[in-house]
């Protein structure tokens, strides 16, 4: 996995996590999403990120605080939840991490918010 922004470490954390969460692509979210699956969409980018932009319906929880603000926002540790950040580097990390809290069905979407707006797919814009 090589990514020309990013440093080899931050890609080392990030493959490593890729190696136990699950990831689906920016089409499989927006398929479910339009057949009325019941997730959670969360994103994890940053405060500026999102206010310039995100999904419909999405929950924002930054990186920076998505484990310490989870168990709040989403209780359920069964619910569907898909996380997506830029790229979907982040959400893997996040993934990861939500996984060791002990949350069952987490997502990250592989892509993320570049490969949702790419696809044409409905954003809101602040």
């Amino acid at each position: 996995m090589s990514h020309p922004n990013h440093p080899e470490g931050f890609l080392r954390l990030v493959a490593d996590a890729k190696k136990r969460i699950k990831e689906e692509d920016v089409q499989t979210t927006k398929k479910k999403l339009d057949a009325g699956e019941k997730m959670i969409l969360v994103d994890t980018r940053e405060e500026s990120e999102w206010a310039r932009g995100h999904i419909p319906n999405a929950v924002h929880l930054g990186k920076g605080i998505i484990e310490r603000d989870i168990e709040k926002t989403i209780p359920d540790k069964s619910a569907t939840i898909v996380l997506y950040c830029g790229g979907g580097f982040r959400s893997a990390l996040a993934a990861d991490n939500l996984q060791k809290m002990g949350y069952t069905n987490v997502i990250s979407m592989d892509g993320g918010w570049r490969g949702w707006t790419e696809a044409g797919f409905p954003v809101i814009k602040d």
